[in-house]
């Protein structure tokens, strides 16, 4: 027996937008799949697998790794390749540490809210994207450790 999902939505948005609307959501997740016919392509949820997680996890702890081997190589006589960290290394490494992990933090937050979403026209699930990422974060501190270790 299938079910068919049917648009009973008016179209106003009668709950209001409050701070502890949002605390509450946060505490207590519901939404693990779309709810609506919308949905199938585009859901948005509340609550995400540990999977994503790990994912999202690792890639801000090998962006980590990757900036401080990027400052090591550096102070050995490399170049940064990145024209925008270029900018703040090696004058600033507050800066550069600060401006890496928000552009990294940021694009994260963006594929968890994406991970359930088939990007680039279908071609893709989000969550393979974030798993891509981190596979391409490991190549490049491995390469990064191959570089530090060709200037010892």
């Amino acid at each position: 027996m299938q079910t068919t999902l049917v648009e009973r939505r008016s179209g106003n948005e009668r709950r209001r937008r409050t701070l502890a609307a949002y605390w509450h959501g946060a505490r207590n997740p519901r939404r693990r799949a779309g709810r609506r016919l919308a949905d199938t392509l585009y859901p948005i949820i509340d609550w995400h697998s540990p999977r994503v997680f790990a994912l999202v996890l690792s890639i801000l702890l090998l962006c980590v790794s990757d900036g401080v081997l990027t400052v090591l190589l550096i102070s050995k006589g490399a170049v940064e390749v990145n024209p925008v960290m270029a900018k703040f290394v090696p004058h600033a490494l507050g800066w550069f540490a600060a401006a890496k992990l928000t552009l990294t933090g940021l694009g994260a937050m963006a594929l968890v809210a994406c991970s359930r979403m088939r990007l680039f026209r279908g071609a893709i699930r989000g969550e393979t994207l974030l798993a891509a990422i981190a596979v391409g974060y490991i190549a490049l501190v491995v390469y990064e450790l191959r570089m530090l270790d060709r200037l010892h």
